[in-house]
């Protein structure tokens, strides 16, 4: 396990948006996304994403409402990161992400895959937020 990686995922019910990061540098690259059916990804191709990487640590950006409530989707973001910290044995943190969707629609070149761009998005306010606490 690399204990520097940091792997960061923008849940969706179709797509997970996947990111990577190094605390070192607190810098985020995006990976891919990997497709989903009612939110559960394809464990396969996530499983060959973990082991290729070996994190240390996942980061789930957390869809709050506006006024700071949770919504059915942060609900099921929560789930989501549970269960990846019970597969792999590897600790997680949920991140606000509001507007990191629309953040990453801004800044996303032509055929950029927005939800990997937001993921980096999420994984960047981690590292501003944790520094190398993590």
């Amino acid at each position: 396990m690399n204990s520097n990686l940091v792997m960061a995922f923008d849940f969706g019910m179709k797509k997970i948006g996947v990111a990577v990061g190094q605390k070192i540098t607190a810098t985020a690259t995006p990976l891919m996304i990997i497709p989903a059916r009612d939110g559960i990804p394809n464990w396969q191709t996530l499983e060959k994403l973990i082991q290729e990487w070996s994190p240390h640590h996942f980061v789930v950006g957390l869809p709050l409402n506006m006024d700071d409530t949770e919504s059915e989707m942060s609900l099921l973001a929560e789930k989501f990161g549970r269960k990846l910290s019970g597969r792999y044995n590897i600790p997680h943190t949920t991140v606000d992400e509001r507007l990191s969707s629309f953040e990453a629609r801004e800044i996303a070149a032509a055929n950029t895959p927005i939800d990997a761009i937001a993921a980096k998005l999420i994984l960047e306010t981690y590292f501003r937020l944790h520094g190398n606490s993590n």
